[in-house]
């Protein structure tokens, strides 16, 4: 399309009568974008080139080694031998717990991207992660199918509630903990996927569990760039504080086995 330059000169007009409101909004959009820009332009979910990314798990590409050392050090526990051995024992709970936990994951991120629709890139990288997301969820229930495991209901663990209690009532601060909650779910999930994945018999499943490493071990990162976008205050504060709430919750006994449950009691 092209634009000539009496179009050029309506638009400028149209431009310079955006009221007030519309200024904070802009200003607010541009602060998302701009973290949202310089975190992503190496990390966007863009590299899985689409031709790897299959839904059948025999077709997926070779897993690169990658580097977790930054998963480690953000979380501040690591998974007990306990938690990995009941997970072997009780494997088809492990991964349909793992399918929720996608399923979950993506619905946080289709509930961003409704709240923020003013920033493209925002919307582009949540639009990004919903679709990834959405992938996993459909490789595990292909798992679950190849199996001959059927659906069963599972009740949600105490996890993700332990943490959420503790979020802030007032915005944006309670949003902010929402996606700080959030960095340390996608931390943990990608720390057990490699926990797993060195003990699984099934070499399978192992090699899958690897393949996803890449992609969940930068999620943690996204989810702080936005949380520190969208607060005036550094957040490193609340970060430390649910750090040592999640590590409680993965240290201490728990009742139920699931992906991000603690101590088998």
């Amino acid at each position: 399309m092209t634009i000539n330059q009496q179009d050029l000169t309506t638009l400028q007009s149209t431009a310079n009568t955006i009221d007030n409101d519309n200024i904070e909004k802009k200003s607010v959009e541009e602060n998302v974008s701009q973290t949202v820009n310089s975190s992503a332009e190496s990390d966007l979910i863009e590299e899985e080139l689409p031709e790897e990314d299959s839904v059948d798990i025999t077709h997926l590409r070779t897993p690169i080694k990658v580097d977790l050392s930054p998963v480690y050090n953000f979380l501040g526990a690591q998974t007990t031998q306990a938690w990995v051995n009941a997970a072997i024992e009780n494997l088809p709970m492990i991964i349909q717990d793992h399918a929720n936990c996608e399923k979950k994951a993506a619905g946080t991120a289709m509930n961003l991207i409704f709240r923020y629709e003013f920033s493209y890139d925002l919307q582009r990288k949540l639009a990004q992660l919903i679709r990834e997301e959405m992938l996993h969820y459909e490789q595990v229930l292909g798992i679950m199918n190849e199996r001959g495991q059927e659906w069963k209901y599972l009740s949600a663990g105490r996890y993700a509630k332990g943490m959420l209690k503790h979020k802030r009532t007032y915005e944006p601060a309670a949003m902010v903990d929402v996606l700080i909650i959030g960095a340390f779910i996608e931390a943990r999930s990608c720390e057990r996927f490699a926990a797993l994945a060195e003990v699984i018999d099934d070499e399978r499943l192992a090699k899958y569990y690897r393949y996803l490493l890449k992609s969940e071990s930068r999620h943690f990162e996204d989810y702080l760039a936005l949380a520190q976008s969208l607060s005036d205050e550094n957040i490193d504060e609340r970060v430390a504080f649910f750090k040592e709430v999640e590590a409680e919750l993965i240290s201490s006994p728990d009742a139920e086995l699931r992906f991000h449950s603690g101590t088998p009691a």
